[in-house]
């Protein structure tokens, strides 16, 4: 009888256990707390090579869910010595997500340059250019915060023992996941 009785006492933290993971086995974020996000970055200055500084205004995050992916475009202005005046244009790129524990963040990893264009520029200086997309990707969003975990959003999964493993996203916006926590 006290064996049963104290079988019972140790299933019920079990079964809170399970109970309170299946209330949360996700969070999301929305396409609007993104740009927030992002609103608070920009914009940023990056000098190529010595010849011409890019100005990278605010990017305008997309979702596309199709690709488990986010686009995001951003108006670019474009000045300097190799440049005989301004030029405005656009720089288009996509991105995969990444969760990263030691900060709880969401961040833009494995950069995809679609487009860098400036209004104005002659083919060739156009063409020099785009090779620097990548570049300035790199320098401009790679490992930018898309998002960060307030320590009440995951009060419940760090009791749990689980924490954000897998981002997808959706339609509504970014779904993430929670799993286990990697042991010691």
């Amino acid at each position: 009888m006290r064996r049963r009785h104290l079988l019972s006492l140790a299933a019920s933290p079990l079964t809170l256990l399970c109970a309170c993971a299946a209330a949360q086995p996700s969070y999301t974020v929305s396409l609007r707390q993104m740009q927030q996000a992002l609103d608070g970055r920009f914009p940023r200055s990056y000098p190529v090579a010595g010849l011409l500084d890019l100005q990278l205004q605010t990017p305008r995050p997309a979702l596309l869910p199709e690709r488990n992916q986010i686009n995001a475009v951003a108006d670019v202005q474009a000045s300097g010595p190799l440049l005989r005046r301004s030029h405005g244009g656009t720089f288009d790129v996509d991105f995969a997500l990444r969760y990263e524990p030691s900060d709880r963040t969401l961040r833009a990893h494995d950069l995809c340059v679609n487009a860098l264009r400036l209004d104005g520029l002659r083919p060739q200086a156009a063409q020099a250019l785009a090779l620097y997309g990548q570049q300035l990707a790199d320098q401009s969003l790679r490992e930018v915060v898309l998002h960060q975990l307030q320590p009440k959003d995951l009060a419940l999964a760090d009791g749990l023992g689980v924490q954000p493993e897998s981002i997808t996203v959706t339609p509504q916006g970014l779904v993430v996941r929670f799993g286990n926590k990697p042991r010691p």
